[in-house]
Order: C-alpha cells, then structure tokens, then sequence
C-alpha cells in the first residue's frame, strides 16, 4: 500500500515539475497592446436609418457598370420572399412590381412590420440601396431577414431590374 501511494505522490510531482519546466522553456512576454484593435462603435439609438454610404459614394454613378439583366440573376436571392411580376402575389414579403416610387409599407394588402409603416418614405435610388446593404441597419424592427448586398454592382443591378419592373419606371438622370 505504500509503494502505491508513494507511486502516486511521485507522479503528481513529476506532472509539476514538467509542467513548470515547459512553462519557462517556452514562456512568451505578452505585449503591452494588441494586435487587434477594436473600433470604437457609435450607437446612435435614437436614429430610424444608418446614414453609411455606399461603396462608391452614389448608386447612379454604378448603374452605367451593370443592367437589369444583371440584377434578374442577383434577384433570384430575393425570388423565395418577393414577387417582381406584374400582379404578383405577396409572398412572405409583399410584391415589388413598381416599388420604386412608391411610399415604404404602403401595400394595403400587406402587413408590414410597424417600423416599416413608421419609415413611410419614398423608395428611390439612393433609399433602397441603403435598405439592401443591411435591411436591419437601414430601416431598425424590420421583418426583413435577408442579410443584405455587401456588393455595390449587385444593388445597383436589382434596383435596375426593379425599376424596370414597374408601369412608371424612374428615370436614371
């Protein structure tokens, strides 16, 4: 009984000492600042919609770079919630036939979230570039789950392509 107990006290100082020497053999000095730095965050609760611009400082100076034919293809992502078609259904978000233009949460046979029947601006160009870079920042208690477009050509592409779905299209100058 001895020799085990003995066997088991000499094993627990043989983990420590190993463990001691492997800290000092390999022992790194931690800087004084890290590598990583954190920005500092801005919260503005008060505000309705993130005033971030775009990519290129104006979405009409990257509609020369893109078409609508474009923007079909990169509206597929938005064809499970959205219908563009003339007399489109509402989906699990309301029809976008002839948005543009049109006043936010303004589809009398839709049920919008309250803050998008709150926002009740104009969507133009510029508008809903910024709701589709980040739905959740642009227009706060949206329902809206996408994500967004981080890419610049691919808003400007489906704001084309929703603009030419419409009776009124907007002009582009």
């Amino acid at each position: 009984m001895n020799k085990i107990i003995v066997s088991i006290v000499l094993t627990a100082i043989l983990i420590f000492l190993i463990n001691k020497i492997t800290d000092s053999i390999f022992y790194v000095e931690k800087p004084e600042k890290s590598a990583y730095q954190v920005a500092s965050v801005n919260n503005d609760a008060d505000t309705t919609t993130s005033e971030t611009s775009s990519d290129s400082g104006n979405i009409m100076e990257v509609f020369a770079s893109t078409s609508a034919a474009d923007g079909a293809k990169v509206f597929k992502k938005c064809a499970a919630c959205h219908s563009v078609n003339k007399g489109g259904k509402n989906k699990i978000g309301p029809a976008l036939w002839s948005v543009l233009g049109r006043k936010a949460g303004s589809l009398p046979d839709y049920k919008y979230s309250k803050a998008m029947v709150e926002y009740a601006k104009q969507w133009s160009f510029e508008e809903m570039d910024g709701f589709l870079e980040k739905p959740k920042e642009w227009i706060k208690g949206t329902k809206m789950g996408f994500a967004g477009l981080s890419s610049t050509k691919d808003r400007a592409a489906v704001i084309l392509y929703m603009n030419e779905n419409a009776d009124n299209p907007l002009p582009l100058n």
